[in-house]
């Protein structure tokens, strides 16, 4: 098990999980980070009594540490304060859960620092996933993945050859208008949206939820993290979110990995790898969950899960300039200002825009992610 962690976006949701499952295990967080949240870290901080505090917001940060005066904590701001959590000395695991693009910066100082990687946010591989895991190997650094699904294939493939693996199979819960006729979709608002039907998540990935985009950037994770091309990683949807994963072997095998749908679950594994520790969270009763169905992703109602694989299959600046699109759009979604149906059209359209560049630079991808959310921006 650790013994010190940085947590990198502690007052999402994945980050109050992750504190929920250092303090039942009782291990040592050493560094937390928010953005604008003050009330919220500033209770943890009290709580956990961390050595850092890194706080994006310039502004926020002022606060905190003015609240924080009779505390021996340091209080740090902006990127290169993210980057001193990501590098304590006394950390050996930073835990990854800013969203967006926001944590790839963080997540590299982690690397170079030779500290292990418990990752959950997806665009940190989606857009530099070649330069990440090369960098990653070279330092002899672990990436242990948070979200369910790669956590199940990451359990699936335990003590197995990856060259004896057929294909990798993502489920999706559908999100909450599977169901729902694509003129429906025409109609849907944004609070219908962030009723997720089995997980409790951040707007933005809750959104992509809705719209398959998050399975789709799962596709472009999984083909970093395990080494596999897209046309070996498949998507079914499993409403009822109890399988999380599954990996089939070239002999016909099939292995998955079943829990309740309990982020704490993949968290605590990545904190504990290789050993498993008991906890008092729920376990699976498979008499009460014995109805597991499986159906094909409607790509024509939600094509963002296709324009996912188109990003990673054209590869090079491609998937990073689709993660920028989607961003903003999902962003001004959520604001209201355009409507649930244009995501994916806004997102299609930057892409078809930008002349990709092959084998990018941290440089390159930084650029165009800025350029891709211009473009959306002049687009509404």
């Amino acid at each position: 098990m650790v013994n010190g962690i940085s947590i990198l976006g502690s007052t999402g949701s994945i980050g109050v999980q992750t504190l929920d499952v250092a303090r039942n295990l009782n291990i040592k967080v050493e560094a937390l980070s928010g953005n604008t949240n003050i009330d919220l870290l500033e209770a943890q901080a009290r709580e956990f009594k961390p050595r850092m505090v890194a706080v994006r917001n310039i502004d926020a940060a002022n606060v905190l540490k003015e609240r924080l005066l009779d505390c021996d904590i340091e209080v740090v701001s902006g990127m290169e304060g993210l980057k001193r959590a990501a590098s304590l000395e006394c950390v050996d695991m930073v835990v990854v859960s800013i969203v967006g693009i926001a944590g790839l910066i963080p997540t590299m100082e982690a690397i170079e620092n030779k500290k292990n990687i418990a990752l959950a946010n997806k665009e940190t591989l989606v857009t530099a996933g070649s330069i990440v895991m090369k960098k990653a190997a070279e330092a002899k650094v672990k990436i242990l993945p948070i979200d369910s699904e790669h956590s199940a294939i990451f359990q699936c493939l335990m003590g197995n050859d990856i060259e004896d693996v057929s294909k990798l199979i993502l489920t999706a819960s559908g999100g909450p208008f599977r169901n729902k006729t694509k003129e429906e979709l025409e109609k849907v608002s944004v609070k219908e949206a962030l009723k997720h039907p089995n997980w409790d998540m951040g707007s933005k990935i809750t959104i992509d939820s809705a719209t398959l985009m998050n399975k789709g950037l799962e596709v472009i994770e999984a083909k970093w993290l395990f080494g596999l091309q897209e046309d070996k990683i498949e998507v079914l949807v499993h409403p009822q979110s109890i399988i999380h994963s599954m990996v089939e072997y070239n002999d016909g095998s099939v292995m998955a990995q079943l829990g309740l749908p309990d982020m704490r679950l993949p968290i605590q594994f990545a904190l504990t790898y290789p050993r498993r520790r008991p906890n008092d969270f729920a376990k699976l009763d498979l008499l009460k969950h014995n109805n597991l169905t499986f159906e094909l992703p409607d790509t024509k109602k939600f094509p963002c899960l296709k324009l996912a694989y188109e990003s990673i299959k054209t590869g090079g600046t491609m998937p990073a300039v689709m993660n920028a699109a989607n961003e903003e759009v999902v962003g001004l979604f959520i604001e209201e200002r355009l409507k649930f149906i244009q995501i994916p059209e806004i997102i299609e359209s930057v892409m078809q825009k930008h002349t990709v560049r092959y084998n990018p630079s941290l440089e390159d991808i930084i650029e165009v992610d800025l350029w891709a959310r211009e473009v959306v921006k002049k687009m509404i």
